[in-house]
């Protein structure tokens, strides 16, 4: 199954977890659009005129992962949620595609809200551990 793997990227930390959990789904044979290995950076000597051009680039081959994805792999851990993987959860959304949320974390917006209802609404399924995850996956793959 093709899957986007969308989850925060911006420290070593996350960019770590990120490329184990996308080992585990590319071992049990599944063909995953890492971001952070798989977007702008494949691009040979990308030249952008500006930050705005470089920025549309990244939304574009992201945009384009997701779409072209079966489902998605959404991380939601932190307090809230990383703000590019709610826009990638809208794009799955909106066309049809199944949105696995992982949530491993017990940090919440609000007292009593796990989850934005407007996240909760936007997901197939969520999990709150990768062993549950990577079942939940496999399931979807069937």
């Amino acid at each position: 199954m093709r899957l986007y793997f969308a989850a925060p990227l911006f420290n070593p930390m996350e960019r770590s977890f990120n490329a184990d959990l996308t080992a585990r789904l590319e071992d049990a044979g599944h063909d995953v659009f890492l971001p952070q290995r798989n977007g702008i950076e494949t691009l040979e000597d990308p030249d952008f005129d500006s930050e705005a051009e470089r920025m549309e680039m990244i939304f574009e081959l992201d945009r384009d992962g997701v779409v072209e994805s079966d489902a998605v792999v959404a991380v939601l851990d932190g307090r809230v949620p990383d703000e590019g993987v709610m826009i990638e959860i809208g794009i799955a959304h909106e066309n049809d595609i199944p949105v696995l949320g992982l949530k491993t974390d017990d940090r919440v917006f609000a007292s009593g809200e796990s989850l934005n209802a407007m996240i909760h609404g936007a997901l197939t399924t969520l999990d709150d551990s990768v062993e549950a995850l990577l079942d939940t996956v496999d399931v979807h793959a069937e």
